[in-house]
């Protein structure tokens, strides 16, 4: 019987190993048993007849970084988690190719761009308890005694994303404004995960994720405690991206996961796993209807994200290291 079972399961096997592969690079969040990842892998898998596997160094700063280093050699079909911020340096790379056929999306924002397909957005925003002094802006928090937990801006999209929303906010007078934060802040973490779980453990009293993470205490753990003010000075605006690679050797399997990625289904996986708003229309349970919304969206074009960038993090180290 075990020879029989032996010679029985040798088929099987083969036909897994005849299944093309497709590599999805991505954030860490994204992957977790809570995270999109699993159930978005599960249903490609039913009906491409391939094996989507995912690779997350970190957060995306770190993916973009290590597909630099890497550069043609990289296995890498598709990426998945870039975000506006990150647009002009990973098109700086040479690294992706255009999208044809895509889906059309919607988006606070007018979207032209052919080689990087918006998946999900959302507004930068700070969560906290209820029961908390709610600060009303950047400012009443920079002034409160409120200890904040914040992402690195050189790996994290949501760091960067808070360096870039000081400086759409507040312009040349962003430095001070980081000044008067500074002393706000517990500590940086290079990544969203280690920071939220500081929040969620009780070591902070805030953290810097999105408006809409709320939703996720009242879906998933129906905790209604948490709230994410909104700010007199705006918020600053995510649009998170998936990219195809030039170099990628299952170019059509790519292109019929990013249309995925934007069919209903996989859109209301991504908006109740990742917690952002779906980059098309689809139902939402309601708790995302009810979520504030800002009424000020800043927003930055990637090319002027590009020329700021540089000197809006060292405005950021300056004022951290007093």
């Amino acid at each position: 019987m075990r020879l029989l079972s032996a010679f029985l399961f040798l088929p099987a096997m083969a036909a897994a190993q005849d299944r093309p592969v497709l590599t999805a690079m991505t954030y860490d969040s994204f992957v977790t048993e809570w995270g999109p990842g699993p159930e978005l892998e599960r249903s490609f898998e039913a009906t491409c007849g391939c094996d989507l596997r995912f690779v997350a160094p970190g957060d995306a700063a770190a993916m973009l970084s290590r597909l630099r280093l890497e550069g043609p050699r990289s296995e890498v079909d598709v990426i998945i988690g870039l975000d506006t911020n990150l647009m002009g340096a990973a098109r700086e790379s040479g690294l992706f190719t255009t999208l044809e056929g895509m889906p059309a999306t919607d988006l606070p924002v007018e979207w032209t761009d052919s080689t990087f397909l918006p998946f999900d957005w959302g507004w930068f925003g700070f969560v906290m308890n209820r029961n908390m002094p709610i600060p009303a802006s950047m400012a009443e928090l920079a002034d409160s005694d409120l200890r904040v937990v914040i992402q690195d801006p050189r790996s994290s999209t949501p760091g960067l994303g808070l360096v870039m929303w000081m400086k759409a906010a507040y312009g040349d007078q962003a430095g001070a404004m980081w000044e008067r934060l500074a002393d706000n802040i517990l500590t940086v973490t290079p990544g969203w995960s280690e920071a939220y779980g500081l929040f969620t453990e009780g070591e902070a009293d805030a953290v810097l994720s999105y408006t809409s993470s709320p939703a996720y205490h009242i879906l998933a753990e129906g905790n209604s405690s948490k709230v994410a003010p909104i700010f007199t000075e705006g918020h600053y605006l995510q649009v998170e991206v998936a990219a195809k690679l030039a170099g990628s050797d299952q170019p059509d399997l790519a292109d019929d996961f990013l249309r995925f990625l934007l069919s209903d289904e996989a859109q209301k996986v991504i908006a109740t796993t990742n917690w952002m708003y779906p980059a098309r229309e689809v139902d939402l349970p309601e708790a995302f209807a009810g979520l504030p919304r800002p009424e000020k969206t800043l927003f930055l074009p990637p090319d002027q994200v590009e020329d700021l960038r540089d000197a809006a993090i060292d405005e950021w180290q300056a004022a951290l290291s007093r």
